[in-house]
């Protein structure tokens, strides 16, 4: 049996102001995209737009999930300059509503 590697998401969903354009998301999507890719401690970045039927969603949209080996990594990431120009930039002006969610996943 091999160890136990875990793992540290965090898991952010997003509600988008009425007449956010699809133009807009997709700029968002992409800076996330690269924001996470240029900073070493980020080990993985996944997101997807909600296609669930049950109706449960209360207005979010977009789910992404940033993926670090430890908190200490999460931790490094949110005040990171970088991080914070994006939020800024990108999201301050387009969210009506954000919910995050971190936790420890073992592989």
């Amino acid at each position: 049996m091999s160890a136990i590697k875990s793992t540290y998401r965090h898991v952010v969903l997003f509600k988008f102001r009425d007449g956010t354009s699809q133009e807009t998301l997709a700029a968002i999507v992409a800076a996330f995209r690269a924001l996470c890719g240029r900073l070493p401690f980020v080990r993985g970045f996944e997101w997807g737009q909600n296609s669930s039927p049950e109706k449960l969603h209360e207005g979010y949209t977009h789910c992404f999930i940033v993926t670090f080996g430890s908190a200490n990594d999460r931790d490094r990431y949110l005040p990171h300059p970088d991080h914070q120009a994006f939020c800024r930039t990108q999201l301050d002006p387009n969210l009506e509503k954000v919910c995050v969610v971190d936790f420890v996943s073992s592989d």
